[in-house]
């Protein structure tokens, strides 16, 4: 990405090692944290060592490891939280309940600046992202699109070789298949994207691949109907 006018690192946080990103507009050095789940200091320090400026904390949904973290890094710089779609409010609310419950204490609740829909445009320096809602996994997921780079962040949506689980509260496996080949695919093969867990894949490489939702598999379950069996889904979000 190094001449693109974003860049971007990873930085796994929490015991479940989720892909929190700190991304930044190549220009005016302004960045956001893409879901911190915990683990602020360290995030603070990455940014510190980029050299960056804060200016935006944005989540894609609201499990605690993904947003357990938002309120911690809010209160130590001010800047204003965006996303995930109003839909996710009751996740948010869980936030606390769930920390206590995986061993992540410190993650608490937090009050959205900007509830996100589909269709918006969140701004970082210079540059815009798209939003998507792509509910299944949660009723508010979002994903963050960067047209030029070709670059998303899409949560828990997508990983590569399976997808999000569909089995929390509120979840549907249909709305999350729907999401993926309705909106995902349509931008691109060649587009990369940071998974809520594990390593970046692309569009293409996904839908070559894919079992659950590759374009094979899809022509499966259209051709098998009720038929069909859906592969287990041990997918780590």
């Amino acid at each position: 990405m190094a001449d693109m006018p974003i860049r971007a690192v990873i930085a796994p946080v929490t015991p479940l090692q989720q892909n929190c990103t700190i991304v930044w507009c190549a220009k005016t050095l302004k960045a956001a944290v893409i879901d911190p789940g915990g683990e602020i200091p360290r995030l603070m320090k990455a940014i510190e060592d980029q050299g960056l400026t804060l200016e935006k904390i944005w989540i894609t949904h609201g499990h605690m490891d993904h947003a357990g973290g938002a309120a911690e890094l809010k209160r130590l710089t001010g800047v204003p939280i965006e996303g995930p779609h109003k839909d996710d409010q009751f996740w948010i609310d869980r936030i606390q309940e769930s920390g206590e419950m995986y061993g992540i204490p410190e993650a608490r609740i937090f009050v959205t600046d900007r509830w996100l829909d589909d269709g918006d445009v969140v701004t970082l320096g210079e540059t815009q992202f798209e939003v998507l809602h792509c509910p299944g996994h949660t009723p508010g997921h979002v994903i963050f699109f960067h047209r030029q780079a070709r670059f998303a962040q899409v949560g828990d949506v997508l990983f590569k070789g399976s997808i999000g689980r569909t089995d929390f509260p509120r979840g549907n496996h249909q709305d999350l298949l729907d999401a993926i080949t309705g909106k995902l695919w349509p931008l691109g093969d060649d587009v990369q994207f940071v998974p809520g867990h594990g390593p970046m894949s692309t569009f293409g490489a996904e839908r070559r691949s894919n079992p659950f939702v590759g374009d094979r598999a899809i022509e499966a379950m259209a051709l098998q109907g009720k038929a069909y069996e859906t592969p287990v889904n041990r997918s780590p979000g």
